[in-house]
């Protein structure tokens, strides 16, 4: 299984709380800090279209640009619990 690609924001409570499902599910992940500037989020937005975070990328299951913390939660719980 190749991990899933969770790009976040230090100190983005949003974010933590994806991590620690990711931990709590004992899911294999990737983690990749993006810039505070938005402007400066090119990965993120040529992925999603977007610069918001979290986002995860779950290759296994063809997720591209998963945003939205309780979508991503609910998500990973679905599929990995």
């Amino acid at each position: 299984m190749a991990p899933i690609q969770f790009y976040e924001l230090d100190g983005c409570p949003f974010c933590a709380k994806v991590r620690t499902t990711l931990d709590d599910l004992g899911v294999e992940y990737e983690s990749h800090s993006v810039p505070r500037s938005h402007g400066e989020r090119t990965e993120v937005k040529e992925i999603s279209g977007q610069t918001e975070v979290p986002m995860i990328v779950d290759p296994d299951h063809e997720v591209e640009g998963m945003h939205e913390s309780d979508d991503i939660v609910e998500y990973l719980n679905e599929t990995y619990a």
